[in-house]
């Protein structure tokens, strides 16, 4: 699909595809999107996990389907429809959705996040909920679904250990990441590899929150010298957070890694023009130990 949007960097905002499953309106980042096509019949693959329809090929590149409505707890999906096929986090995968309506340009400071009524909060599909025309849209978070439905898919914290026996370092880290769940493996990862000082938070707009609090107090030196960012949160995105830091005097300095699952060409180059100084894609929890591990010597961190 070409939606021929190019959304000007760092604006805190983006762009929404609403399609329909059982009567009822979700929403995926247009940024996750490769192209949107009429369903076809797809091979079945043994003994798969029941979210998986089958594969197809689709110019000769193997593609697997997920039933979207079997992952919502909505039944199986009936033939016919669409698919809005993907690529996140280096996975190209297929939807099946009963139709697309269209596109809505929004900003992150509309989408509010999911509160303790739509269950554990930890393993909520839920990304976030915008209302438009009257009609609520729930925004999905499809790397969970992936994850849910093929572990191996989310952070390999497997590659941790691989790294061995590490020294502790003293380095303070911000990191900004709105899933509860990934918010907490990060933090145990960064531990496990020897970085303790940290300070989490829920999204760009609380991790700016804390920087401002710094320089107020003049304490920024001591308490953020790296910042870690998603691009996808609900108040601020990884991309606006980016920008207000490097371009504040203040703060230009402070070394930011994008740390997201939509970490692909296009939006590489908006990150390098928003000066992050590093992107890397969300699977890769050992890499991005390795480059906090460069950036710390680059620009003397523990100093």
């Amino acid at each position: 699909m070409d939606t021929n949007i190019l959304l000007e960097n760092g604006t805190n905002e983006l762009e929404i595809l609403e399609f329909v499953i059982d009567g009822y309106s979700y929403g995926i980042n247009v940024a996750k999107i490769r192209e949107i096509v009429p369903y076809q019949a797809v091979t079945p693959i043994p003994n798969a996990h029941p979210s998986i329809e089958g594969i197809f090929m689709p110019r000769d590149v193997m593609i697997t389907a997920i039933d979207l409505s079997n992952c919502l707890g909505r039944g199986e999906a009936k033939p016919g429809g669409m698919f809005i096929i993907t690529n996140f986090n280096k996975l190209n995968m297929a939807f099946h959705v009963e139709n697309v309506l269209g596109i809505h340009r929004v900003s992150w400071t509309e989408i509010v996040k999911p509160n303790r009524s739509f269950g554990v909060l930890e393993d909520s599909i839920i990304l976030g909920v915008v209302k438009r025309n009257e009609k609520l849209i729930i925004i999905l978070d499809f790397e969970k679904i992936i994850s849910d439905i093929n572990p191996e898919t989310g952070l390999k914290i497997s590659e941790i250990d691989a790294l061995g026996e590490r020294r502790r370092r003293n380095v303070p880290i911000l990191i900004a990441e709105d899933s509860l769940l990934l918010n907490k493996l990060i933090v145990e990862c960064l531990k496990k590899a020897g970085y303790e000082n940290l300070i989490h938070t829920e999204n760009g707009q609380a991790a700016y929150d804390v920087i401002c609090k710094c320089k107020a107090e003049g304490t920024l030196r001591e308490k953020v010298r790296c910042v870690i960012t998603d691009i996808e949160m609900p108040k601020m995105d990884g991309h606006h957070l980016t920008k207000l830091i490097k371009s504040d005097e203040a703060t230009a300095n402070i070394p930011v890694i994008i740390f997201s699952s939509l970490v692909n060409d296009d939006m590489r180059r908006k990150g390098e023009a928003l000066g992050a100084d590093a992107q890397l894609s969300k699977p890769e929890i050992g890499n991005l130990v390795r480059v906090i591990d460069e950036l710390t010597d680059k620009y003397h961190l523990e100093d």
